[in-house]
């Protein structure tokens, strides 16, 4: 591999153009835009003319035969995530692969398998997990001021009408393929990695037009031994008044709440907090109470450095831009990837439990659209 990193692009859709070749056109000392393939050809003319690629192909299938390209973006429509992951692992490039990697565990561990055999390199895109308020919630969980945590909400839902290709199962669509992968990717970072969650989910398809997809979740990982806090995690596009913190975390000494732009906690010292003996009836017919001392803190966003999309809001270095940070420096340099393989095929097998427990009619389509 040159000094730059030569990269081929499969997508220019909403994350193949405004993620992934922007970051990329920010980058240009380090990686170089190869080739790029999409079937619309305003497209191809926008990779041709903005992101000044040497090569465009109408099908990813010939630009992966051709090659010349160190490692392989996959932006393409969902249901081409696992072959097309496969085919460039096997064509000896590395891949840097859109959510949802998988539908299932099993089509997961056939891209790894891939990636060992050819001795590549294979990373699930998970910007999300990489904004500095996420990495401000783990600081603090991981500082023990709030003790130990008990329940955690996570928050995702708003109200919208969509009548795009994500409402649809064939195309892998639904909120829990869509928003799914950021929510559960979180929720297993403060679960604890080390921990397997119960899963328990409920979903409702409630699009108003053709989609068949889910558009309404409600889902909990547990513990039963209770090491992990339980998490509930609510994704829905039918919230009218949405929930205003994404988090709201609960500890045995204090809690959290707050979003990307603003988070508050406070807490209290449990060695100077008051001692109390244990009641056998009422005293004065009264519930018990006490004053605790609580320190409150908070911490908000910076300015913005540069622009940002979808959910990375104003957080910067975003995190497209320190993931593929990370991706150079473990292509150029041999660091650790920030995002795990083995991290990301727990997240599917909850998903893959979540749909389980959650089948849904399917509905005739009237479009077709060509994979």
């Amino acid at each position: 591999m040159s000094d730059k990193i030569r990269v081929a692009i499969g997508g220019q859709g909403r994350s193949g153009y405004n993620i992934h070749s922007k970051r990329l056109m920010q980058d240009t000392d380090r990686f170089t835009i190869a080739s790029v393939a999409d079937q619309l050809p305003e497209r191809r003319e926008d990779a041709e003319v903005e992101l000044k690629a040497e090569k465009v192909y109408s099908d990813w299938r010939p630009m992966l035969e051709e090659g010349g390209f160190d490692l392989f973006v996959n932006s393409l429509p969902s249901p081409l995530h696992v072959d097309a992951s496969i085919a460039a692992l096997n064509a000896g490039c590395h891949v840097i692969c859109e959510k949802p990697n998988a539908r299932t565990v099993a089509d997961f561990d056939r891209i790894t398998e891939a990636a060992e055999k050819n001795d590549r390199l294979f990373f699930p895109f998970q910007n999300n997990r990489l904004q500095p308020f996420f990495d401000k919630i783990q600081e603090v969980l991981a500082s023990g001021v709030l003790g130990d945590i008990v329940h955690i909400r996570s928050a995702w839902s708003g109200f919208r009408r969509r009548w795009d290709w994500q409402t649809r199962q064939d195309l892998w669509g639904g909120s829990l393929l869509n928003t799914g992968p950021h929510a559960v990717d979180q929720a297993l970072c403060l679960f604890g990695w080390e921990n397997t969650p119960e899963v328990f989910c409920r979903m409702d398809c409630r699009n108003p037009f053709e989609g068949d997809a889910e558009n309404h979740i409600t889902m909990t990982l547990w513990d039963p031994e209770r090491k992990a806090p339980q998490i509930d995690i609510d994704i829905s596009s039918m919230y009218t008044y949405s929930d205003p913190f994404t988090y709201n975390i609960s500890g045995t000494n204090g809690g959290l709440i707050g979003g990307p732009r603003e988070l508050k906690w406070k807490y209290f010292d449990p060695d100077t907090a008051p001692k109390h003996d244990m009641w056998l009836w009422s005293i004065d017919r009264k519930y018990p109470r006490e004053e605790l001392k609580y320190t409150e803190e908070s911490w908000t966003l910076g300015e913005p450095t540069s622009a940002s999309v979808g959910y990375t809001l104003e957080s910067m270095p975003s995190g497209p831009e320190r993931f593929y940070n990370n991706v150079y420096d473990v292509l150029a340099n041999g660091a650790e990837r920030l995002i795990k393989p083995e991290q990301t095929r727990k997240q599917i097998a909850v998903m893959e439990e979540a749909h389980r427990q959650n089948p849904l009619p399917k509905k005739p389509q009237s479009l077709e659209f060509k994979l």
